[in-house]
């Protein structure tokens, strides 16, 4: 990966809770609001890479691409036949924003129960390398995306599909000698760490919708581990 494609897949890990907040805050779902994230990656990596070198700033690019989406699905509520679909890729329905402040409560609290019960399975067939767990928990268009930072190699494109993304989690947070992997808090919700001789070398995040992970974001960039170590 070049450096400049390490700081721009960075830059779209660490934009990625803004762009969640973006279409949560329009939606009320966790379910749009993941898939608008997804697609805004994809629309991202259907550019080609004199495209991508020509955009100054990704995080803006991202913010408007995402907002682009949430106003389609806004503009087109009902497109017909097969409502989760937008422009390419799937997006679920959109759904009302709930009402009073309490009923919002309520709502994310469930999202945030819901988002724990997915990533404890996940994490747990992580601990146990139940390599079959893992994949049964994975959305089959699931995707895992790697930031190492420039200093740690690891694939420069998300990498699409459970089986796929199997692979890919086992080789970097499963198949690794003498580490302890263990669950952890990352960004306020359930994640894994993966220390070696005591020290974060690797830190997973996922994202949910229903019952299945359908994205996996791993970060390996040891600046970005600091905090912890």
């Amino acid at each position: 990966m070049t450096e400049a494609g390490a700081e721009s897949l960075a830059e779209m890990l660490d934009e990625r809770q803004h762009l969640l907040e973006i279409a949560l805050w329009m939606f009320g779902s966790d379910t749009t609001a993941d898939h608008v994230v997804q697609e805004t990656y994809r629309r991202w990596y259907a550019l080609d890479e004199e495209e991508r070198a020509a955009i100054a700033v990704p995080r803006a690019w991202l913010t408007r691409t995402a907002g682009s989406i949430c106003l389609e699905l806004l503009a087109d509520p009902d497109p017909g036949p097969d409502p989760g679909q937008v422009p390419g890729g799937p997006v679920a329905p959109a759904q009302p924003l709930p009402g009073p402040t309490s009923h919002r409560a309520g709502y994310g609290q469930a999202m945030l129960a819901r988002h724990e019960r997915v990533a404890r399975r996940f994490a747990a067939a992580c601990q146990a390398g139940d390599t079959e767990a893992l994949r049964e928990v994975l959305a089959a268009d699931a995707i895992v995306v790697s930031d190492g930072g420039g200093k740690v190699r690891v694939a420069a494109r998300p990498t699409y599909g459970a089986e796929a993304v199997t692979r890919v989690v086992t080789a970097l947070l499963i198949d690794q000698p003498e580490t302890e992997l263990a669950m952890g808090s990352v960004n306020g919700r359930t994640g894994l760490v993966l220390r070696r001789a005591g020290k974060a070398v690797a830190v997973a995040s996922v994202s949910v919708a229903g019952a299945e992970v359908t994205a996996v974001w791993i970060i390996l960039n040891p600046d970005k581990l600091q905090r912890w170590r």
